[in-house]
């Protein structure tokens, strides 16, 4: 069960003018499954992304990079499930680029135009044939209310769709921003298996939104981790339809940049937190908050370290106030000069060490109040300065070990 995430609301994910999505099943690995979603973009959207950083990055990203390279325009997105098109060489990039020119074809549009995206099974050749039979049907469901159908329809080892949606006022005009995820196991995007898309009507210059794009996959999916893995196949887009009534933004730093950023990150991290929600086996949400650092690095150094080891986590999920692994955990990070006497250590509200040693006022019976909770907040001073990062992840459970057992069964 999910950590106090329940289904999209349909009335928070508002359609987005020049924004088409439709959804089908194409039995790319199971029968009678949403498994192919098409987005029909308008011509004159701007569209950007941020891929995996894994070296061993599958096909579809290989494909979305040259694609994206070749400044031709994005009018459509094609994206399955079932198989992630990784792990399969030259054989998984034509896979890829013939899906690409079988939506071309049916659009009229160059292949180039087209950006492929897979989640699934990885090293399985790409089912391409099933994809293209599905097209004609992904198309005929195409509508710009679609984006719940969406999130059913990217979903694998997911047991909920994640689809969120806002509006703001940008430059005197109501602009919407909707968005959609997958991902609850292999999560460590580092741009988890992870895919996201966001849309808005905004009008954006197409100059600045790799580093919209940026932005907000760094204040978001760049936060979250269930289990350290980081997968083949991540990959976050934007979109702006340019179809709202503001002046065009041409730099974030504007106050229009800024609303619009702003708007868009709380939804981006709605997205990312709910992929930890519904993490493989998940029973708690933790945020780990570094503070006193000297660099924000530093901090996510050591949140990470906390946050992916298996000792912090089973204590987490067996609600056990063995804090010391925490403390360990914060050691290890790889902070050469760290000062241990200068690391204060507090679960939630409660004050578990001081100046690295254990606080003479703390009770266990105070740690296991808390840790018996879905929610919980690590909160560790490093007394070194000023930057502090946060970092959400859940805890590791049996299911976890029996999902990914299970995984191609």
């Amino acid at each position: 069960m999910p950590v106090n995430l329940s289904a999209p609301n349909p009335s928070e994910l508002h359609a987005i003018a020049g924004v088409r999505i439709g959804v089908a099943e194409a039995g790319v690995r199971k029968a009678n499954r949403k498994d192919l979603t098409v987005v029909l973009l308008d011509e004159g959207c701007s569209v950007a992304g941020v891929f995996t950083q894994n070296r061993f990055c599958a096909a579809p990203v290989q494909v979305c990079r040259e694609h994206l390279g070749a400044g031709r325009g994005i009018r459509a997105m094609l994206i399955n499930t079932g198989n992630a098109n990784a792990g399969t060489g030259q054989d998984g990039l034509a896979r890829a680029r013939s899906t690409c020119a079988a939506l071309a074809r049916q659009l009229n549009i160059a292949p180039e135009q087209v950006l492929p995206f897979s989640t699934g099974v990885i090293m399985e050749p790409l089912p391409h044939e099933r994809i293209e039979a599905g097209l004609p049907a992904a198309l005929a469901d195409a509508r710009e209310d679609n984006w719940l159908r969406a999130a059913e329809g990217i979903m694998t080892t997911d047991t909920v769709p994640k689809a969120f949606g806002t509006q703001v006022v940008v430059g005197g005009a109501k602009v919407s921003v909707t968005g959609i995820s997958k991902g609850a196991g292999m999560i460590r995007p580092n741009m988890a298996t992870m895919l996201g898309f966001m849309a808005t009507d905004a009008r954006v210059s197409q100059a600045v939104m790799q580093q919209l794009a940026l932005e907000l996959a760094e204040g978001s999916f760049n936060r979250v981790t269930v289990d350290g893995d980081t997968s083949t196949n991540d990959s976050f887009v934007v979109i702006a339809s340019n179809k709202a009534a503001h002046p065009i933004i041409e730099s974030l730093a504007s106050p229009e940049g800024q609303a619009l950023k702003a708007a868009m990150l709380a939804v981006a991290r709605k997205l990312a937190q709910a992929i930890v929600r519904d993490g493989e086996g998940a029973t708690k949400f933790i945020a780990i908050r570094v503070e006193g650092g000297r660099t924000a690095e530093e901090c996510r150094q050591v949140a990470y370290a906390i946050a992916h080891s298996p000792l912090v986590k089973t204590a987490f999920y067996a609600s056990d106030p063995n804090l010391g692994r925490i403390l360990a955990a914060v050691g290890y990070a790889g902070i050469a000069d760290l000062d241990q006497t200068g690391i204060d250590l507090f679960l939630d509200d409660v004050h578990v060490a001081v100046q690295g040693g254990r606080n003479p006022a703390y009770r266990e019976e105070d740690g296991q109040r808390v840790m018996k909770q879905s929610e919980i907040t690590v909160r560790v001073v490093l007394g070194r300065g000023q930057a502090e990062d946060t970092v959400w992840t859940c805890d590791l459970s049996h299911d976890y070990v029996s999902i990914n057992a299970d995984y191609r069964s």
